[in-house]
């Protein structure tokens, strides 16, 4: 069967897979054989080090065909070991078979051919595999599209420093702030996040069936297979993988890097939801305008509609993403004695929370790239809410030593609208010396904002 966008299962290869372009050859099954064989390729030539009489180094000719087979690797190649697989119904088996098949007009590496996969159990491959495909998808998809928002975000709050904000605290109007600072407390948080996700170590072993160098030994029970595993793994791409050397397993990697992993990708996803319902919100009070785009249409009956869809789609994404990569840290660092099969499907589904959640920074950023500042509307809403300055009144009252302070300003403010004249009125009543009670009456509530302008400007 011939999939389509319209036929597909999953919106990710259906309706939105024009977004997932650079995500798809990392995290698919193509890009999940395109590791295997990198994997297999580099332990061969490793093998070939070795001082083996067995096995002699590989010629330069020999080590640039293998590497070409990695570099050049194509959905072709990638059919053909699927091929494979429909016989030997075992599809790391398969990978090997079809490296092996690469080697008949090589005669140097045909002698050498059972040096393919030698003394590696299949998790040996797959874990490895699989960490490079989360490196891959990390820090070349996941991190540049978070790293897009966090720069207009930081745009943002510089460009916005110093429009005065009514905040809202509980729903109700509460202390002034301004637009900037406001997005400056996301600039700080995702950040922080984003360098969770970057700085957390892609762990892999390559130590047999059960983590033990049994095979290995039992072929040479001299060389120091634990430091040559090691080499391996940690010898930056192509030659080796570039990844962090996991000592200690059963017959599979145990995952918790995984988990810290994807519980670090979640945390961020939750900052961003809480920031879309935010910009919702913001969108809603009339503080932010969007952009028309022609043609579009926001109602299908109600003409004026100009939906923060971009943001609700984010939310809705964000979920998706979060409930996968939840289960995801929650199920794999768990299995029965040295090795169940739980994981296996599980870990397919690596590119499903990723999709999830690069789909959502896209969609955020391209609702941030729409927003426009509505300042009348701010202003119009601060001069509307003159009952904030009953907080800096009652604290310069404490200040002074007037009775009952607070008190006073919750009896005076409470329940009532407030106006300058109000407010001002009880100023100019208050026993205080003169030139407090000018700065006092020269306040507004677009004045009240701390220091809210140079924090924003500091992000």
């Amino acid at each position: 069967m011939n999939f389509s966008a319209i036929s597909a299962l999953s919106p990710l290869d259906g309706r939105y897979a024009g977004k997932l372009a650079k995500l798809r050859p990392v995290m698919s099954e193509q890009g999940y054989m395109h590791r295997r064989v990198q994997v297999e390729v580099a332990w061969f030539i490793s093998l070939s080090d070795c001082g083996f009489t067995e096995f002699k180094p590989l010629t330069p000719g020999a080590r640039t065909y293998l590497l070409g087979l990695v570099k050049h690797f194509s959905e072709v190649d990638g059919e053909a070991i699927k091929a494979i697989e429909k016989v030997t119904n075992h599809d790391v088996k398969a990978v090997e078979y079809w490296l092996k098949s690469k080697f008949e007009a090589r005669p140097e590496l045909l002698a050498a051919q059972e040096f393919v996969h030698f003394s590696c159990t299949s998790e040996d491959i797959n874990n490895t595999s699989h960490a490079l495909q989360l490196k891959a998808g990390r820090d070349q998809v996941l991190l540049p599209a978070l790293d897009a928002i966090i720069t207009k975000l930081r745009d943002m709050a510089h460009a916005f420093a110093e429009v005065s904000m009514l905040s809202r605290t509980h729903g109700q109007t509460a202390s002034p702030t301004t637009v900037g600072k406001e997005i400056a407390n996301v600039v700080v948080r995702l950040t922080a996040a984003r360098e969770k996700i970057a700085s957390i170590k892609l762990m892999a072993k390559m130590n047999g069936a059960v983590g033990n160098y049994n095979a290995h030994l039992s072929a040479w029970p001299e060389f120091d297979w634990e430091a040559f595993s090691r080499k391996v793994i940690e010898t930056p791409e192509p030659l080796g993988l570039g990844l962090t050397f996991q000592p200690y397993s059963i017959q599979i990697e145990p995952h918790d890097y995984m988990a810290e992993l994807f519980d670090a990708v979640a945390r961020t996803n939750t900052i961003l939801i809480d920031w879309a319902r935010d910009v919702w919100g913001y969108v809603s009070l009339g503080y932010f305008k969007q952009r028309l785009r022609e043609g579009e249409v926001g109602s299908s009956t109600m003409p004026h509609k100009v939906n923060p869809i971009d943001f609700e789609n984010a939310e809705g994404n964000l979920g998706l993403a979060n409930a996968v990569l939840r289960h995801l840290s929650e199920k794999l660092p768990i299995s029965r004695w040295q090795r169940d099969l739980t994981d296996s499907t599980v870990l397919r589904n690596m590119g499903v929370a990723m999709g999830y959640a690069v789909l959502a920074y896209q969609s955020l950023n391209t609702g941030l790239g729409k927003l426009e500042l509505n300042e009348a509307a701010i202003a119009e809403d601060l001069d509307a809410s003159w009952e904030v300055l009953a907080e800096p009144i009652q604290t310069v009252m404490r200040r002074f030593g007037l009775p009952q302070p607070y008190e006073q300003l919750k009896k005076f403010t409470r329940g009532e609208p407030m106006t300058r004249e109000l407010m001002q009125g009880f100023i100019a009543n208050l026993a205080i010396p003169d030139a407090e009670k000018a700065r006092l009456l020269a306040m507004t509530p677009g004045s009240y904002t701390g220091k809210a302008a140079e924090l924003a400007k500091r992000v």
